[in-house]
Parts: C-alpha cells; structure tokens; sequence
C-alpha cells in the first residue's frame, strides 16, 4: 500500500518536470510575433453621431373637420352613395330575403318541383329547406333567380370587381344527388 504512493507521488513529479519544460523559452519567438501584431493593429472606428433633439409638433388645426370624428365617415359614405347607379341603390335599399343571409356556398339545391306550371327550386341551407322561384333572391351578393330546371339554378349576381365598379355575373347551383 505504501508503495502505491511512493509510485502515485513519483508519477506525479515526473508529468510536473514535464509539464515545466513545456512551458519554457520554445514559443518565445510565437509570443513575440502576436505582441508585435498587437502593437501594430489600430482600428479605424468612425464615432457614432449624437442624436438629434426630438422637437414635438403640435395640431393646431381645430377650425377644421377631426380626420376622426363620425361626421367624416358619414360624409364619405354619402359620397360613396351618390355615385351608385339607380339599379345598385335599388339593390341595397330593398328588404332582404331570407335566402340572401347564406353565402351560394351554403346553399343546396336539393329537388325542384312543378306546381301549376311554375317551376320552383327546392334549396337547403343551413338546417332549413326553402322553396323558391324565378325572381326570388338568394345569396349575398344580391344574386336573383332568373331560371329553374330540373337540375340547376341560374342566377344573376351583382358584385364589385377589383377597380370597385358594380358588375353583374352568373352563377349558378347544381343538383345535389343525395347519397342516402
């Protein structure tokens, strides 16, 4: 036992004397060339301006219209009106249907039926099951029916396209086969 530590202390001093003769004058010539570089390095760094003093500017317009104020908004939409054609104004002021809160897409048509002659279109919607017929409303974009048959509903849509004009487009709603 007690010449495991004589062995363990002899190892130790052994890797010391190496260690030590490591650290000698052999990376002398290294050390003084990085010391040289150092002293020879001066960065160029340009100073940072100071900012400049923030000078608040004050509104002192109060004999004009608030850009806020709901007398602002009103006045545009009146604008907006004025120059609506008789045919979209007719269309916006008119009591809706109950078809027109459903979007086509949530519509059906499920069956049409011929009662005296006049064609109507059997449509789903939601939960509910509406009879309609040629002239009735349905969607919201204020699409009338212009023409039922036994598997389509044709109707006439009036809609804003990208440069804000009122246009009308078809479109139209295919019979859903039922799978039950």
């Amino acid at each position: 036992m007690m010449a495991a530590r004589v062995f363990r202390l002899g190892c130790a001093v052994g890797v010391a004397a190496l260690l030590a003769g490591c650290g000698g004058s052999q990376h002398e010539d290294l050390r003084a060339w990085m010391a040289q570089q150092r002293a020879q390095l001066h960065p160029q760094v340009q100073p940072i301006e100071p900012p400049k003093p923030y000078i608040p500017a004050s509104y002192t317009l109060t004999s004009q219209v608030d850009p806020f104020a709901d007398t602002k908004l009103e006045t545009g939409v009146r604008q907006e009106m004025n120059r609506l054609s008789p045919e979209v104004l007719a269309q916006m002021n008119r009591p809706k249907q109950p078809l027109e809160q459903y979007t086509l897409d949530q519509i059906q048509m499920v069956g049409s039926l011929l009662i005296k002659g006049q064609r109507y279109a059997l449509l789903r919607a939601g939960n509910l099951l509406f009879r309609a017929h040629v002239g009735e409303y349905a969607g919201q974009h204020y699409g009338r029916i212009t023409q039922i048959t036994e598997d389509q509903v044709v109707l006439n849509e009036l809609v804003q396209d990208a440069t804000g004009d009122w246009v009308q487009r078809t479109a139209t709603l295919q019979l859903q086969e039922s799978s039950k």
